[in-house]
């Protein structure tokens, strides 16, 4: 009688907090409604993805008794600042865990040191977003900071992509208390180098055109063998949300855009020819990505052409 009970409750309980996880999981979904752009099947997409996902966390978690990082790679506009905001809402909710995020995009190097990179390099640096183009010795500091067994305060930076250059230290995020799980978005997330043999062939016009001599690729592909292998080394999971194809990083990136003018108030946005030229930036990694993360990565969102959350897959 009193196992029945206990069961009873419990059963209460999980009901109730699963509600609770669902009314802050809408009205997050709502408020992100873009230019009718619409989200799919929203409660499947809580309990077979989101749901999972988050048990998973918690459970690795619970075994490793320590602070856990999770890294969500993938192409962009594929969801990941998005997704990144439903985990963190469901561990803080359902889990009470601390959860700190934040995005590589965030520890783009000042827009005075890309033009100093871009004369002293090779002037594609100008542009944000490659390898090379972050500061790894500053991201390096913030999870020593973060993973110390004597916590202190720190300030974790702002980039605006609006104005192209980080925010003033007084704008940037405050971090009082030592985070359970550490949330660490990005586009290059988890990617690797490739070899000589694979830089040698040009795989795009801003290539073509502009890097005859393999400066910026031998640049990038050096940043990724050491600097940024060693950031990646500390993910204990890492997500990757595979896209179709890189024709639809393209068309994504462009809402993601759209996005960002309606943020942005006013602020100067990129046109779709600009938008075009900036994602051949990316192209090369994400490509490689594509082909090596659906087996490295331990878990696997599948994204369909519509940008619904199609499958998933732990390996």
């Amino acid at each position: 009688m009193v196992k029945t009970i206990l069961l009873i409750i419990k059963m209460i309980h999980e009901k109730n907090v699963f509600l609770k996880v669902k009314k802050y999981y809408f009205n997050f979904i709502d408020k992100q409604k873009v230019l009718g752009e619409p989200f799919y099947d929203k409660i499947g997409q809580l309990k077979n993805f989101y749901l999972p996902i988050c048990e998973l966390i918690f459970k690795d978690y619970l075994k490793n008794k320590r602070t856990i990082i999770v890294g969500i790679a993938g192409g962009q506009g594929s969801g990941k600042s998005t997704i990144t905001q439903i985990l963190t809402l469901i561990l803080k909710i359902k889990y009470k865990l601390n959860i700190v995020s934040f995005s590589i995009d965030d520890f783009y190097k000042t827009l005075k040191e890309r033009k100093k990179l871009s004369k002293n390099v090779h002037k594609l640096f100008l542009t944000r977003g490659v390898p090379g183009t972050h500061d790894i010795k500053l991201l390096s500091k913030i999870f020593d900071s973060l993973l110390k067994k004597k916590f202190e305060n720190l300030l974790i930076p702002k980039f605006d992509k609006s104005i192209d250059d980080r925010l003033p230290q007084k704008k940037w995020s405050k971090i009082k208390k030592k985070p359970q799980i550490i949330i660490f978005e990005g586009w290059c997330i988890g990617s690797s180098h490739q070899s000589k043999k694979d830089l040698f062939k040009p795989i795009n016009t801003l290539e073509k055109k502009h890097d005859k001599r393999m400066l910026w690729r031998n640049k990038i592909n050096n940043e990724l063998k050491h600097g940024y292998k060693k950031i990646f080394s500390l993910i204990d999971k890492l997500i990757f949300l595979e896209v179709p194809s890189f024709y639809y990083v393209l068309k994504w990136r462009q809402l993601q855009e759209k996005k960002l003018q309606l943020l942005s108030k006013g602020k100067k946005i990129m046109t779709a020819f600009q938008i075009k030229e900036f994602i051949m930036h990316y192209e090369r990694i994400t490509k490689n990505m594509l082909r090596d993360l659906k087996f490295k990565a331990k878990i696997v969102v599948k994204i369909d052409k519509k940008h619904r959350l199609s499958k998933l897959k732990f390996n």
